[in-house]
């Protein structure tokens, strides 16, 4: 047969197939499921003859891995000097030899550097909490040293820090003092509270003044003084100036609060600090646009407690039953003491028994005033603005102990400071300032969200 015959023969019997499955589809596929299952069986029967694993010899090998070069580089690695790195921060009775002892320098040449070079004295002379950063040989002796502090020209405090280096050349160590730029850092923080909102913010390693701050904010809705439970929570958005990356630790700006959520009782609150682009003043605001500010702060202290309310008393020099109309907040003397609103001081002396005493005038009706004072900080016919310090905390006048007494008064007639601090007046956002207010808030709600997650803590970079 040649090639075309077998060709035809091949086309004719495919022919023949593909009529036969159009004829008897049912019968040919029960035909091929017999053929498969036979197959299976036939599987079936083959795996049982497989044997079990379990039963096999088995023999352990052991074998020594080669490194090529592996002695080589130990020696290398050895020959590598080992250097320890430490920091810390100075403290105010430091010595040369005291600090180095702290920072685990054991270095007689580094000792004499700080106590005999102009520039290397700074570092324990003056105030402590200057930031340390030394690394040190095996032995002890000092490799570098980086400290970072206030800026040495009071015009430039706010701005810059001062960079003092002490590094070892051969025999000896020299030392560079410089003046660099502080840089601003958003960063996250959240914490909760166990014992006091200072407390928590030292566990959550935050500057004192982001506490201050959110007392600031949200002291038209809690007082801090009476109001503050255990498990309250709360979460920041924050700029901190930093020095070569490092958080510094001796400047109040470093806590400058950009956003806040504080939960009290189970109750959220949130604030937003905007500053209107025209004016350059800023103010609390909620994150719905509502403002935080009002017209009149609800304590006259950043913290205290309330230790004579707006009620009738036990007058305790009188010792006599008399009303009591104003609030007293027990607080250490020198505690700083702010004007709760706008104003200008009516009164600023001694007046009988109120000891030293600061009277503000709040438009044509209201009057505050802020008694026992140990000092006076303002004169008579100064403006005053919301939160200036007018003085500070004493037991001047009839007082048996440190603390501030505090009143408002309407048209002369007293009222509760605490009631009239609720239910003062806000102020409100302009409309051309509103979508970019609405702006800051969609982030800050992002931000607030993610600082949630850091609890015990902070983050950086939050931009």
């Amino acid at each position: 047969m040649n090639l075309l015959s077998a060709k035809s023969a091949a086309l004719d019997l495919l022919s023949t197939c593909n009529a036969t499955l159009r004829r008897h589809p049912r019968r040919l596929t029960t035909g091929v499921v017999a053929v498969l299952a036979g197959f299976g069986a036939t599987a079936f029967g083959i795996a049982p003859l497989v044997p079990d694993a379990a039963t096999l010899p088995q023999r352990v090998v052991t074998q020594e891995l080669q490194i090529a070069g592996l002695d080589a580089q130990v020696d290398a690695l050895a020959a590598q000097p080992l250097e320890l790195s430490h920091s810390d921060v100075t403290r105010a009775s430091d010595t040369a030899d005291t600090l180095l002892r702290r920072l685990g320098v054991a270095d007689p040449l580094a000792a004499a550097v700080l106590r005999h070079d102009a520039d290397a004295r700074r570092l324990i002379d003056g105030r402590g909490g200057k930031m340390v950063q030394v690394r040190t040989a095996a032995d002890g002796t000092l490799t570098e040293l980086i400290a970072r502090f206030p800026a040495l020209s009071e015009s430039q405090a706010g701005t810059h820090f001062t960079r003092l280096t002490l590094r070892r050349d051969g025999a000896r160590i020299t030392s560079q003092l410089e003046t660099a730029p502080l840089q601003r850092q958003v960063r996250l923080g959240s914490g909760t509270v166990r014992t006091s909102l200072f407390a928590a913010t030292d566990d959550a390693r935050l500057p004192d003044a982001i506490a201050s701050q959110m007392i600031e904010a949200f002291s038209g809705d809690i007082d801090f003084h009476r109001q503050l439970r255990k498990g309250d929570s709360f979460s920041v958005v924050f700029e901190a100036l930093t020095a070569d990356d490092q958080p510094i630790t001796w400047n109040d700006a470093t806590g400058h609060v950009l956003a806040a959520e504080f939960t009290n009782n189970g109750k959220t609150h949130q604030a937003l600090w905007f500053a209107d682009a025209r004016t350059g003043k800023g103010s609390w605001f909620g994150l719905d646009g509502k403002s935080r500010r009002r017209a009149f702060l609800a304590s006259p202290l950043a913290f205290s407690r309330v230790t004579s309310g707006f009620a009738m008393r036990f007058h305790p020099i009188l010792q006599s039953w008399r009303a009591h109309n104003g609030v007293d907040y027990g607080a250490p003397t020198g505690t700083p003491v702010k004007a709760v609103g706008d104003g200008v001081v009516d009164f600023a002396g001694q007046q009988g028994g109120y000891g030293n005493v600061v009277q503000i005038k709040h438009g044509a009706d209201k009057t505050t005033v802020y008694a026992h004072l140990s000092r006076i900080d303002v004169r008579k016919g100064q403006k005053i603005e919301q939160g200036q310090r007018i003085g500070a905390v004493g037991a001047s006048g009839w007082a048996t102990g440190p603390h501030l007494h505090f009143e408002y008064r309407v048209n002369g007639a007293f009222q509760d400071p605490l009631k009239v601090a609720r239910a003062a007046e806000t102020v409100t956002i302009d409309a051309a300032a509103r979508p970019q207010f609405m702006q800051l808030a969609s982030t800050a709600r992002s931000q607030l969200a993610a600082a949630v997650t850091t609890v015990g803590g902070f983050r950086g970079d939050a931009e």
